[in-house]
């Protein structure tokens, strides 16, 4: 199991202190859950904070654009040292393809996300050419929420359909993954879990992140 601890959880006022035990920890990569206020009901961070976070963090970073038009940001983010993942949601865009093959072209990993009520057959003709899929457990703009079981019968059901296309894509879940859901979801096909609150509000974060890898 892989873990992408979410930075929205962090601490911001100790960014640095955050990142030395991020670091020190077996996390994977670390998730940047970037808002707008308009694809979503909230803001988050935009390029000073990933700047700064690319300069301190020694994982590779997750990127997770919440926003309208997430294709006038990928030179940016493409420009950002130790980025893995571009990621922008199926719901954002009118032509994912066109977006996944600019992505390629950086030299990015290519990742999408769906909301809870998208279903994961829409990007049948898309799986070949992912990487990653996201799909959100909760309703995206606020971290802390319940997690939807819904949730666990769309990674089965991606899991099938990644084998149907030869599709190689990790399947990523975002909210409210703890040790239980985590497990669940783990038994369900997910290989790649983002854990905000569980992680970061940790009296022992370090562990947290170790004892998720082992689901």
């Amino acid at each position: 199991m892989l873990v992408s601890p979410s930075l929205l959880a962090a601490d911001f006022g100790n960014l640095e202190r955050e990142m030395q035990w991020f670091n020190q920890s077996s996390a994977d990569w670390l998730h940047l859950d970037v808002m707008d206020g308009v694809f979503v009901p909230n803001l988050s961070f935009g390029f000073p904070v990933l700047k700064a976070v690319a300069r301190l963090c020694r994982r590779p970073l997750d990127v997770h654009l919440m926003v309208v038009r997430p294709d006038t940001y990928l030179d940016r983010v493409a420009e950002l040292p130790g980025v893995k993942f571009f990621n922008f949601h199926y719901e954002a865009v009118e032509q994912p393809a066109q977006l996944i093959q600019r992505v390629r072209e950086k030299g990015l990993g290519t990742a999408i996300t769906l909301k809870p009520k998208t279903p994961v057959d829409v990007l049948l003709p898309l799986l070949p050419s992912l990487d990653l899929v996201l799909l959100m457990s909760v309703e995206p703009g606020f971290g802390g929420q319940a997690f939807i079981p819904g949730t666990l019968d769309k990674v089965s059901r991606l899991r099938e359909l990644l084998r149907q296309t030869g599709g190689h894509a990790h399947i990523e879940v975002d909210g409210g993954v703890n040790g239980e859901t985590g497990l669940q979801l783990s038994r369900a096909g997910a290989d790649v879990l983002v854990a905000g609150s569980y992680v970061f509000g940790a009296k022992d974060p370090i562990a947290a992140v170790a004892q998720l890898k082992t689901l």
